[in-house]
């Protein structure tokens, strides 16, 4: 079970993660996550509100507990504290898109966010089989190759770092502003998967709610204090709107998972979104695939296969 739902949830972030770079080339990036976080929050409330009917609470349970409870102050801090991590940390991530190359602050980012919180479960207790560990580490290769960009060059008018032409100072120092943006990133993904995962052990429904909430607080400051710009009337915000919302099925889906088995197996397995953000972008926009990210296409297979066994 913990398999299949942190695989749902990798699934939906990644597809959620395509929407949102979609909407990110037509708008600004501040813009798309003051739409895309406040948009999910919405939809888990009303979907929170709709499980207190004691026949769709079962049936969102699975066994698993109450899906609506709020679990105690405890479980409402470390949701909160969830939400801002994990809105500081696509601060981090799009600063560093914009200012360094994409090919060292988006495998830096996947890594970090992995290891994280995989070493505090291990540190924690948890033991994992020798096929799990062997699944694991094939599964973090794969993570760092799938999130390499289709081409070396950074986006949104950053200075071409990747470019063998430029001079080797320059290249060195946008190349650690990648690896501190990157490690930045990482961490407040690591941290939102851990704090989300404390605050789902009584609860799913309802931490996932406090979690967007308070990340709309913080992306509504990051507007406000960089005075972005409203929408332009060409259907953008409609897709930031459903990115919003199929994050945050993903979030749900990935409490799931952390409830259902070991909380690394299900932090390693949902780390795998890029590849479906990657196969979307190759599907939809036909835009062209690295031999690394097909590779880690395969690996990421082979990685689930050995976590299955």
């Amino acid at each position: 079970m913990v398999i299949i739902l942190a695989l749902a949830a990798a699934v939906l972030y990644g597809t959620a993660d395509f929407l949102g770079g979609v909407a990110s080339r037509r708008a600004s990036v501040f813009a798309v996550l003051a739409t895309t976080v406040p948009a999910g929050a919405v939809v888990v409330v009303v979907v929170a509100l709709l499980g207190e009917a004691p026949w769709l609470g079962g049936l969102l349970g699975h066994g698993l507990g109450s899906p609506t409870s709020f679990g105690g102050w405890g479980a409402v801090g470390w949701a909160a504290a969830s939400g801002v991590c994990g809105a500081s940390g696509l601060v981090a991530f799009y600063a560093g898109f914009a200012t360094a190359p994409i090919s060292v602050v988006a495998p830096v980012a996947a890594l970090v966010s992995t290891l994280l919180p995989v070493g505090v479960a291990i540190a924690g207790g948890e033991r994992p089989t020798g096929s799990m560990v062997a699944g694991g580490l094939v599964c973090l290769v794969a993570i760092v190759l799938v999130s390499m960009p289709p081409d070396g060059r950074p986006a949104d008018g950053s200075r071409a770092a990747d470019d063998p032409n430029e001079g080797g100072h320059g290249a060195a120092a946008s190349r650690l502003r990648g690896l501190g943006y990157g490690a930045a990133a990482g961490a407040g993904f690591g941290l939102f998967f851990l704090c989300l995962k404390n605050a789902g052990q009584s609860g799913v429904l309802w931490p996932v709610a406090v979690s967007r909430t308070a990340g709309t607080l913080v992306a509504f400051g990051i507007a406000l204090a960089t005075r972005t710009r409203p929408w332009r009337r060409d259907g953008t915000a409609a897709i930031a709107l459903v990115s919003g919302a199929v994050d945050a099925a993903a979030n749900v889906c990935y409490v799931l998972a952390t409830r259902a088995g070991l909380f690394g197996l299900a932090v390693v397995v949902t780390s795998l979104y890029p590849g479906m953000t990657v196969l979307l972008a190759r599907w939809v926009l036909g835009e062209r695939m690295r031999w690394l990210q097909r590779a880690g296409l395969l690996l990421a297979a082979a990685g689930v296969v050995l976590l299955t066994g």
